[in-house]
């Protein structure tokens, strides 16, 4: 394996770690801004407030964004097995 090879595996893996977490990371920050909006308007500082909507946030974009992340993951891995020949050199 070469430098450059193992340079554009890294690279490859990275951006798709980026792109398969990003929808829930996304939401999770959205709904955080939101709660501390409300909390900073209504004045009720409790920690406690902000995981019951990230959870749930979470857990439906999971639902929706499922078979995208799966999607990218098995094409990732598929690609590597594949291509095992390369990996082992």
């Amino acid at each position: 394996m070469s430098v450059t090879f193992v340079q554009s595996f890294a690279f490859d893996t990275l951006w798709l770690i980026l792109i398969v977490s990003a929808p829930v990371m996304i939401v999770a920050m959205v709904i955080g801004l939101i709660v501390s909006i409300v909390q900073a308007t209504t004045q009720i500082n409790e920690q406690t407030l902000t995981y019951i909507p990230k959870i749930v946030a979470i857990y439906a974009t999971l639902i929706i964004a499922g078979s995208f992340i799966i999607d990218r993951l098995t094409t990732f891995t598929s690609g590597i097995f594949s291509d095992f020949t390369r990996y082992v050199q």
